[in-house]
């Protein structure tokens, strides 16, 4: 009989560290608030960014180039809320650790709460044994000024087994973004 998926995420958890910290169950409420959901779910896992952000803004009149990156193209920020202008976006990381295992493909993708208010999450694949805090993205779709909660669930994450071992993974690669934390702006 196959392991239902809940229970497979809580064993990689506990035996792997593939996830640091952990929430074993679906967290929605603390100390007697309301949060946007993080924690274990049916099959996957929903992350929380951290308080340290990277607001994209324009005031430099720069061009986006991923292979020469201006950082002043950013302000970063610590903050429990960050505010993303119309039209722009925000990067931040993880508040969890990951170590994904050789068997695994895991997809971020974007929670509905988020979607539902034009706040997209960038689809992002965490290939076989990366390892680190996940740089997201958020992308504001909409003309107003759109909040991002630190400490909340902002992603889900979706774990793919295979019943064989990928022949190279992130790690035999010696990926550049391996082991990252906190937020990684693009490297060429």
């Amino acid at each position: 009989m196959p392991i239902k998926a809940d229970t497979w995420i809580r064993a990689m958890a506990r035996e792997r560290r593939m996830i640091e910290p952990f929430a074993p169950r679906q967290i929605s409420r603390l100390d007697d608030a309301r949060v946007i959901s993080y924690g274990t779910s049916s099959y996957g896992y929903d992350v929380r960014c951290s308080n340290h952000f990277k607001v994209f803004t324009n005031i430099h009149s720069a061009i986006v180039d991923p292979k020469a990156f201006d950082e002043d193209s950013f302000v970063a920020m610590d903050a429990d809320v960050c505010i993303i202008p119309p039209n722009s976006f925000a990067l931040a990381s993880t508040v969890e650790y990951f170590r994904i295992p050789r068997s695994v493909l895991t997809i971020c993708v974007g929670k509905s709460t988020y979607a539902r208010c034009g706040i997209i999450v960038n689809v992002t694949p965490l290939e076989p044994e990366w390892e680190g805090h996940i740089t997201l993205e958020f992308s504001n779709t909409t003309p107003l000024p759109a909040k991002i909660y630190a400490n909340e669930g902002v992603a889900q994450l979706l774990f793919l087994e295979s019943d064989d071992i990928c022949e190279t993974s992130y790690k035999d690669r010696n990926g550049k973004y391996q082991k990252q934390t906190g937020v990684m702006l693009p490297v060429t």
